[in-house]
């Protein structure tokens, strides 16, 4: 792919900013987002010093209309959408469940769940229209089995890794790939990450850009679709 424009939610810090920079450094053209400015403009800058075409873009991935100006914007920049990675997420509040809240449940559903949701909504708007492109959701294997004192953060994972199952079928024939890349951690101590660092995750988020849908490749298999 020849200078892909990637679109990147929740880039500021951690494997946000790591698979900006992975990105930029193979010539990416970046929209990069968060909901910080000051951080925001200093990431801009760093990308462009790399040598990439970067550009941020404010927006928080909780309210749909801030998300379809992302997008909208992101194409009126550079004219279509390559790759987009769902990464804007919060761990929420720890503990145990028995001391879970409907506020702490909606502060880390309406930016995990939600902000996935909008997100695909409208990234796969551009991406059909234009029959190409690669969607990255950003998942953990929590998204695959519960935890200890995680419970909400656990659920919300579930919910994405389902939005990405589903989304991948419903956009199997029209030239579109939907995968979630899950960060690690040890099951013997819940907060310890298997990649060594930010960094190799943020590599694995461009590598996952490059691959077909494992879900989409497992209904192909199944339900065959002429011309796929």
């Amino acid at each position: 792919m020849n200078k892909p424009v990637v679109l990147i939610t929740g880039a500021l810090t951690g494997i946000g900013r790591a698979t900006a920079v992975a990105f930029a450094e193979i010539g990416a053209r970046l929209v990069v987002s968060g909901r910080r400015p000051t951080e925001g403009k200093a990431l801009e800058v760093e990308l462009q010093r790399i040598g990439a075409e970067g550009v941020f873009v404010q927006a928080d991935v909780r309210h749909d209309d801030e998300v379809r100006r992302l997008i909208d914007q992101a194409v009126a920049r550079f004219g279509r959408l390559d790759v987009a990675v769902n990464i804007a997420g919060t761990e929420g509040q720890p503990g145990l469940i028995v001391n879970q809240t409907a506020e702490s449940y909606a502060a880390t559903f309406d930016t995990n769940v939600l902000g996935t949701l909008l997100s695909l909504k409208h990234e796969l708007r551009v991406m059909t229209a234009q029959k190409s492109g690669s969607v990255i959701n950003i998942s953990s294997t929590y998204g695959h089995a519960g935890a200890a004192y995680a419970s909400v953060y656990a659920a919300s994972k579930h919910a994405v890794e389902g939005f990405t199952k589903s989304a991948a079928l419903e956009v199997a024939s029209t030239g579109v790939r939907v995968n979630a890349v899950s960060t690690g951690t040890d099951r013997h101590r819940h907060a310890r990450p298997l990649h060594r660092d930010a960094r190799e995750q943020g590599g694995a988020g461009l590598r996952a850009s490059a691959g077909p849908s494992r879900q989409a490749r497992r209904h192909r298999q199944r339900h065959p679709v002429p011309g796929l």
